[in-house]
């Protein structure tokens, strides 16, 4: 029997950025579960709390699972991936890192480099917001439009103490992991992402933009369907 895979959605995002990617899990058999991370309904959620999502959720299973996180997502998955139920990581131009790091304040080269991103972040009040138009040049790019569209509607702000918190603990230096390299990703730079790869060791290239489980969940889906076979 296949891993349950476990899907981390990144920063402003839900779980519903992966509804193009469960139903062709469901056909391949794969079972799956997408969380909502507290961080992007209260503004004073914390990392912590992200992970104590996570780990609650993978308390419910009963198979192993494979533990998917986005962007963001990587730096959730980092802490949460100890749990015992996690066999395999799999960071989807995501921040892999170590204890004591945070998705802001960490020692990975390339971050330095601005990007779409960065100038589409608006900060007050504790909570991050993009602009719309820079947003989807920043995530949505090679999505059909009405796609990108639809996405940008339903981001929310994100919890700046959630992007600040360091984790306690670096999930893939003790279980097997994957490393996905977005190379056409405006929102993270090549760069970045090579250098979390780095860490990894195992690394595949895609050439999508940041959001690829909206523009080829074909791909994401194959890929978690064979690891999740192993």
């Amino acid at each position: 029997m296949s891993k349950v895979v476990v899907l981390v959605h990144g920063a402003w995002h839900g779980a519903w950025c992966w509804e193009d990617v469960i139903p062709r899990l469901d056909a391949a058999g794969v079972r799956s579960v997408a969380v909502d991370l507290p961080s992007v309904s209260s503004p004073t959620a914390t990392l912590h709390d992200d992970v104590a999502c996570v780990r609650d959720a993978l308390d419910s299973l009963t198979d192993p699972a494979v533990l998917v996180g986005h962007s963001y997502g990587g730096a959730v998955i980092s802490e949460a991936g100890t749990h015992p139920a996690v066999e395999h990581l799999v960071y989807v131009s995501a921040f892999a890192l170590e204890a004591g790091e945070s998705a802001g304040e960490n020692d990975l080269a390339g971050g330095e480099v601005g990007s779409v991103l960065n100038d589409a972040i608006r900060v007050a009040d504790g909570v991050l917001t993009l602009d719309p138009e820079l947003a989807a040049e920043a995530f949505y790019h090679d999505c059909e439009p009405e796609i990108s569209l639809a996405a940008i509607d339903r981001l929310r702000p994100q919890s700046l103490t959630a992007l600040q918190g360091k984790v306690t603990a670096a999930a893939w230096r003790e279980k097997p992991a994957t490393y996905v390299v977005c190379t056409d990703d405006r929102g993270l730079t090549t760069a970045l992402q090579r250098s979390n790869a780095a860490r990894i060791g195992t690394s595949i290239d895609w050439h999508t933009s940041h959001s690829p489980f909206l523009s080829r969940p074909d791909l994401v889906a194959d890929l978690l369907q064979e690891i999740s076979a192993r």
